[in-house]
């Protein structure tokens, strides 16, 4: 159906079409919008479009298509110059419509896309034709896509009919021989029953072998335990005897002995001989002397047991790290936050390095300590200390792993002194032979 609204007979930009545009004239349209598009400013694009500018022609196509449509149907203006750009692109085709004679050759969705942009006399005619034909070519494609499946339909058919006659074949087969395999497994049942039954009365026969062979070892052992009671006698008897023997040695030792005697005052006398030769001084230190005690005009002995060194002495530590070749692990933060924990970790970990530097130089102990890389959050750029090793963990291990990893390291017999408030940390060093200390210990003896 053609509508006329305000324009003279023959003028296509009167006509309106009636239906909605077919599908393929309508992706026909937005290819030809698409391809134009990119040849306007951005001056001459319709406000809604100006968003899909630099847009490539197939992302224009895809994410533009409707915006593109109902431009091209509200907008005369845009329409037009689209219509320039396609009778550029394509003269022969737009030449062809506007005398009224599309080729008969061209492909109807084109013919009809191009009339829908240029709007020439007849367009709606072209436009319904080209969406009747490619719903008549859609409905042959369909009937002969049903035929094309049906003939495959039947051809499954015939191939699964054969094969169901030949699997019944092959199970008619597979019947047989199952039938002549039973009844082969019957005969050799019953062939193997008779073998049982065999089997039964041997193993009766056996029973009572075994039976006399029991009694007849029982008289062996009857045998063997009086034997066994007759040889126990007879140790007994030698026993009595060598006791003897040993009291007649005992007694004739005392000679051996005169001769043992002789020979001690003999050395005796020697080492006197040698002693006034060497002219050796008198013993200058007395046991009594090796007593620790308290001597007058020092400390009381309340003064002694407050010096007494607990767990909790710092002076403990330096008896430790006097050790020869003691190496002292310590646990840095559990130190700094035992001790300071309202500061900065970087100020924590600067005061506790700096006093650590201090300790190695007056002990000459070997000193690690260890900070936990988690806590990290950026790289530090710190120069260690002379005298002090500092170790971060790796992602994925904690500070407490690194010190058993170091203890571990050490060889046995080393003392290592690891300086921690964990409990686990301290109990897991101990069991590798390490001296777990408190870092409270640690932060007085630093103090």
């Amino acid at each position: 159906m053609v509508e006329t609204a305000g324009g003279g007979p023959g003028d296509g930009a009167a006509e309106v079409l009636d239906r909605p545009l077919p599908d393929g004239v309508r992706r026909r349209v937005v290819q030809i919008v698409s391809d134009g598009f990119g040849g306007l400013t951005l001056g001459e694009l319709p406000a809604q479009l100006r968003q899909y500018a630099r847009f490539a022609p197939n992302r224009r196509a895809k994410f533009a298509g409707n915006a593109m449509a109902a431009a091209l149907e509200t907008d005369p203006l845009f329409r037009q110059r689209i219509g320039e750009k396609l009778r550029e692109a394509q003269p022969e085709l737009c030449g062809a419509l506007d005398s009224g004679s599309p080729p008969p050759a061209a492909d109807p969705l084109d013919v009809a896309a191009a009339a829908y942009v240029l709007r020439p006399a007849g367009w709606v005619k072209l436009v319904t034709a080209a969406g009747e034909e490619a719903l008549r070519a859609d409905a042959e494609r369909a009937d002969e896509e049903s035929r094309a499946e049906l003939e495959r339909l039947r051809t499954e058919l015939d191939r699964s009919r054969e094969q169901t006659r030949t699997e019944t074949e092959r199970l008619r087969t597979e019947l047989e021989t199952a039938r002549k395999e039973a009844e082969a497994l019957h005969r050799k049942l019953r062939a193997a029953l008779s073998d049982v039954k065999r089997g039964e009365a041997a193993l009766r026969k056996a029973q009572a072998e075994m039976e006399a062979v029991r009694s007849e070892g029982q008289a062996q052992v009857s045998a063997a335990e009086s034997e066994t009671r007759r040889l126990k006698a007879r140790l007994a008897e030698t026993e009595a005897a060598l006791e003897a023997g040993r009291k007649a040695a005992r007694e004739g030792r005392s000679v051996e002995d005169m001769r043992v005697r002789l020979l001690l005052d003999t050395v005796l006398d020697a080492a006197q001989g040698l002693r006034r030769e060497l002219a050796l001084p008198p013993v200058s230190v007395r046991p009594a002397e090796t007593v620790d005690a308290v001597e007058p005009g020092r400390m009381s002995p309340k003064d002694i047991a407050a010096r007494a060194l607990s767990e909790h002495d710092p002076a403990i530590l330096d008896q430790l790290l006097a050790l020869p070749q003691a190496h002292l692990v310590v646990d840095g933060y559990n130190v700094t936050k035992t001790g300071y924990p309202q500061m900065p970790l970087e100020k924590q970990r600067l005061r506790l390095l700096g006093q650590l530097s201090q300790l190695a130089a007056q002990t000459g102990a070997e000193v690690t300590c260890v900070f936990d890389g988690a806590e990290l959050a950026a790289p530090v750029l710190l120069a260690p200390p002379r005298g002090v090793r500092v170790l971060f963990s790796k992602p994925g291990v904690t500070a407490d792993e690194l010190i058993r990893q170091l203890v571990r390291a050490e060889p046995p017999g080393r003392p290592v002194i690891v300086a921690s408030t964990d409990r686990e940390v301290a109990d897991g060093v101990a069991r590798v032979g390490a001296r777990p200390v408190a870092s409270a210990v640690l932060l007085k003896r630093l103090s």
